[in-house]
């Protein structure tokens, strides 16, 4: 048995922020994710059952925007990244709602590599302190792992 092989792996990610209250604003209101434990300098998230906690690191939020990218489909991706794969109609959920608080996308919402092993939809954005989040959303959950 791998220490992997746990019944319900989950992933801890914590990523700095300058703003603690812009930081709960964005992820609570905006994403709408549910606020765990916290305190002055932290505050735990639920994001969809991994724990990610954003940490107040004044002057240290994420990568400035124009940072490190790499070309992928025809954009420009930023590096370092992070998100969730989500199920079609919530990505498209997702996305509205980001529209709706007029959110500023890095990319806007499309379809990645369409017609070809991988085909998804992606959208990329920053929060308030920089760190850039990419939501997708394969039509076939199977083509998560695909090769080409």
């Amino acid at each position: 048995m791998s220490i992997f092989d746990s019944p319900v792996p989950r992933f801890h990610l914590a990523v700095p922020v300058d703003d603690l209250d812009a930081a709960r604003r964005f992820y609570g209101d905006v994403l709408g994710l549910e606020q765990g434990r916290s305190a002055e300098t932290w505050t735990d998230w639920n994001l969809h059952g991994h724990q990610f906690v954003t940490h107040l690191a004044p002057g240290h939020g994420g990568a400035a925007p124009g940072g490190a990218h790499n070309p992928v489909d025809g954009h420009d991706v930023p590096v370092p990244h992070f998100g969730l794969i989500l199920a079609v109609p919530e990505f498209h959920k997702l996305a509205d709602r980001l529209r709706t608080a007029g959110t500023e996308f890095v990319i806007e919402p499309y379809v990645r590599f369409e017609g070809q092993p991988g085909e998804q939809w992606t959208m990329f954005l920053r929060d308030p302190a920089g760190n850039a989040l990419e939501f997708k959303a394969f039509a076939d959950d199977a083509q998560v792992f695909a090769t080409g």
